[in-house]
């Protein structure tokens, strides 16, 4: 059951890396998450979605400690309510963090080893991290994780040749579950699946996530999928959080122009439907020099002088919080409005 406590708190989160080489001065900057504020509940699902290089996979990687934190913080509190600071930890801390937050990959057949069996691959992170004392009880423990995940016994002693993409990522989920993490980072780990696996492999991580109480970060572009499985939406454009709220909210009312064209895009099974699609004009500007005042402002037909000089602050209620300028105005209104009933 999901309680009101947070598992995830990110503070005003900055992930920059350093490009290139500059004779003169500072190499160049490219700021891949600026000034992220979030909570993350404990045993809840939460969904992060936007385009490609919004900085989706960085923030999930940062809540792991495994992207840099240049500015900002994120702490960490278990299912013991143990407080991790993720910008503070020394060793011996960054390893009892590692066995509580895991990440599920995106590829399934990247990442598994070739070479290793299933049981040796689900087997690795109690091998690595030293948490079990024999084989025996490795073998137990494996053997257990694998039937959660729905994988045969004598599947563990196969090597990963021989299994389809789903039964792949349920190897893949099996060996992020094994050290008994609270904390989980799915990245796109069903965008590379048919539809039929998605759907299946969706059912298992909820049903995971209920039976271990389990918190999810789901990192997805699928708004169909994010739609199903996720219990809060926040929506990601140009290293910042644009929109955050339920999805009965979000698909039904989205305030922030870009999840409005977001969600307008989402093709009609109606064959009659008229689309509805809102075009944005241009390119996402370049995160290496990211615009002044709303980073949407470049490609959002209702911008005003303010939002290209002002950055605008998240605001709302408890459960539906947006960063615009321009969600009281008439005009957005009817564009929220018209957006609903495509919807």
């Amino acid at each position: 059951m999901t309680d009101k406590k947070v598992a995830v708190s990110i503070k005003d989160l900055s992930v920059e890396f350093s490009i290139g080489k500059s004779m003169f001065g500072k190499p160049p900057i490219l700021t891949a998450v600026g000034g992220v504020s979030l909570d993350i509940p404990r045993g809840s699902f939460f969904g992060l979605v936007g385009e490609s290089g919004s900085g989706k996979t960085t923030l999930g990687r940062a809540t792991l400690h495994a992207a840099p934190i240049s500015k900002g913080n994120i702490t960490f509190t278990d299912s013991k309510d143990r407080v991790f600071d993720l910008a503070k930890m020394d060793r011996k801390e960054e390893k009892d963090f590692r066995r509580r937050a895991q990440l599920i990959f995106q590829d399934p057949y990247a990442a598994l080893s070739p070479r290793m069996t299933v049981r040796d691959i689900i087997a690795e992170p109690l091998e690595v991290m030293k948490l079990t004392k024999s084989r025996a009880e490795t073998d137990e423990r494996v053997r257990e994780i694998a039937a959660r995940c729905r994988l045969n016994v004598e599947h563990l002693r196969r090597f990963p040749h021989a299994f389809s993409g789903g039964q792949r990522q349920r190897i893949s989920i099996a060996r992020a579950l094994v050290t008994q993490p609270s904390y989980i980072v799915a990245d796109e780990s069903v965008a590379a699946l048919d539809v039929s696996i998605q759907a299946d492999i969706l059912n298992l991580l909820k049903s995971l996530q209920r039976d271990m109480g389990l918190t999810f970060l789901f990192i997805s572009h699928d708004l169909s999928v994010v739609a199903h499985t996720c219990d809060t939406v926040a929506v990601m454009y140009l290293g910042n959080i644009v929109e955050v709220a339920p999805p009965r909210k979000l698909f039904a009312a989205p305030r922030h122009p870009y999840t409005q064209a977001l969600l307008s895009a989402i093709p009609s099974l109606d064959p009659d439907h008229q689309s509805t699609a809102i075009k944005l004009k241009g390119e996402i500007p370049s995160p290496v020099n990211p615009p002044a005042g709303c980073k949407f402002h470049t490609r959002c037909p209702h911008a005003t002088d303010r939002c290209r000089v002002v950055e605008p602050i998240m605001r709302g209620d408890a459960e539906h919080k947006v960063a615009c300028h321009l969600v009281d105005l008439p005009v957005l209104a009817q564009s929220t409005a018209t957006q609903s009933v495509s919807a």
